[in-house]
């Protein structure tokens, strides 16, 4: 079947949650569509107002302790987009969740965005079998924060990283 064919969702779930799980993500600190963080912007004109559409998320990807922390948004499209489309948008919600880690995909790679210049780059493609480990995200979370005695991340064990 070709992709470009594929709508969103199935693009989500036939590409995008295989890969994130497949990175060690458990189903319970990985939240998929219809997370929303927002229930919309209230407009009001004159002596009447109306509620806009609420916001949400593809996937929230949560910290593993227990704190319900975010540490990274994930935003898919269908294959007819480049795999940074939507960037802006996800970043936007990153900034209004206070997330470090933004990623886009459409199914054939995930483009990453660091929020906490710890990484080399700001904005890197990686592959779609490459995306970071939770205890990854987590050891840049916690350097990022200045929690406890973090580990430097071992970006050379990452292939995205290698030049």
């Amino acid at each position: 079947m070709d992709k470009k064919s594929l709508t969103e969702t199935e693009i989500r779930t036939r590409y995008i949650t295989p890969a994130i799980q497949s990175a060690g993500w458990p189903l319970d600190v990985m939240r998929e569509e219809f997370f929303y963080f927002t229930n919309g912007r209230i407009e009001v004109r004159g002596k009447t107002s109306v509620r806009k559409e609420a916001k949400y998320v593809d996937y929230l990807l949560m910290r593993q302790d227990g704190t319900n922390t975010p540490l990274a948004v994930v935003e898919a499209k269908d294959n007819n987009h480049n795999v940074g489309d939507g960037m802006q948008q996800a970043i936007d919600y990153a900034e209004a969740l206070d997330v470090p880690f933004v990623f886009t995909s459409n199914g054939d790679a995930f483009m990453m965005h660091d929020r906490t210049g710890l990484l080399p780059h700001v904005e890197r493609q990686i592959p779609l079998d490459s995306f970071p480990s939770p205890d990854y995200l987590e050891n840049l979370y916690k350097q990022w924060r200045g929690i406890g005695n973090a580990p430097e991340p071992q970006l050379a064990e990452t292939p995205y990283y290698t030049d």
